[in-house]
């Protein structure tokens, strides 16, 4: 190291705003706080068992981080300068506390964390889908009863090539795990900006009514032209779930936006974080969903069985994931899960002063 003999304006540790000033040069200052470095490396291998070691940790933790800032302003010795940032990674690792991801934490997101987070807020996606499905009625009635409107969004050879091949084509494209990778993705994406947008309330309002305005447009078209059999036999055994998630996204987004319009006995602040955290705890859990849908919409859909086998096999995964949210959901709320995260790591809140 260095032995250049430096003035150096040293802040006191711990905050005090005492200045002074030592001449020493940097093998002398190693020397002089080589034993406060040295139990700082110990308790930050040991633990903090007692309050005791836990302030001595917190006030070795200031001494250390203001004698690295000494040596990186007045002998930037690039050796000790790393030991010292090391050093006071472990202390603060140490000292906050670390909890390492096991297979159990998994377990009980899909147990408690995010049955609950879907049950809390059953009322929201249940009218979010009545509102979509009823839009999509509508939409396609007014369609089916006005057929001559067909021709001012397409031209009569592409609604022959919609209702002839490519409707039927889309599902058999791709190779069906190529496909169902490809439907995974666009889906999981489109569910991702529902919460991500639902801040701001109108951009999932438009997502969800353009989903419901393509859904009817298409099948009254095929309605319209006698392939209302192929349209729901191709559509009923992946689109159950799937629209299912798409509508669990969308009110999602929306009791985002609604907790800060109206927090109730919360402030807005806490309402729209704990909602926030709710969300994401959704999203990550409608992956799943999707990856399940998908492999259906890939390998179920465009497969050879007959039309009533693949619409029973979309029936019956759309029953498994509603028994799911409306048997492990309901026990999960409980037992006092809300779908945000546990106490433990949410940490200690201020109170409110009514």
């Amino acid at each position: 190291m260095s032995t250049r003999v430096q003035r150096i304006g040293l802040a006191a540790a711990g905050g005090c705003g005492r200045e002074y000033s030592v001449g020493v040069d940097l093998d002398a200052f190693v020397a002089a706080h080589q034993g406060e470095w040295s139990r700082l490396e110990y308790l930050a291998h040991h633990g903090s068992s007692s309050g005791a070691q836990a302030d001595e940790i917190l006030d070795l933790y200031q001494r250390v981080a203001t004698h690295l800032s000494v040596v990186r302003s007045s002998a930037p010795d690039p050796a000790l300068v790393t030991y010292l940032s090391s050093l006071l990674a472990r202390a603060r690792t140490r000292s906050a506390g670390t909890r390492s991801v096991a297979w159990a934490d998994l377990g009980a997101f899909f147990t408690d964390t995010f049955p609950a987070a879907l049950y809390r807020t059953r009322r929201w996606w249940i009218l979010t889908a009545a509102v979509n499905v009823a839009v999509s009625l509508v939409i396609g009635w007014w369609f089916l009863s006005h057929p001559q409107f067909e021709s001012s969004l397409m031209s009569p050879s592409e609604i022959d090539k919609l209702v002839n091949t490519d409707f039927q084509h889309y599902y058999s494209e791709f190779a069906a795990s190529h496909f169902a990778a490809l439907v995974w993705t666009h889906n999981a994406w489109l569910t991702a900006i529902c919460i991500a947008l639902g801040v701001l309330g109108v951009p999932v309002v438009y997502l969800l009514f353009e989903n419901a305005l393509n859904l009817a447009v298409i099948g009254a078209i095929m309605i319209n032209h006698h392939r209302g059999a192929l349209f729901f036999g191709l559509i009923l055994p992946h689109g159950l779930l799937e629209l299912t998630a798409v509508f669990v996204a969308g009110a999602t987004g929306l009791r985002l936006f609604w907790s800060w319009i109206d927090p109730g006995p919360r402030t807005r602040s806490r309402a729209l974080a704990e909602e926030g955290r709710s969300a994401v705890a959704v999203a990550l859990g409608l992956v799943v969903v999707l990856a399940v849908s998908g492999v259906v919409e890939a390998f179920v859909t465009p497969s050879a069985l007959p039309t009533w086998a693949r619409i029973g096999i979309g029936v019956l995964v759309e029953v498994a994931f509603l028994t799911y949210v409306f048997t492990v959901g309901r026990w999960a709320c409980q037992r006092g899960a809300t779908g945000d995260i546990s106490a433990r790591d949410a940490g200690d809140t201020a109170p409110v002063v009514q």
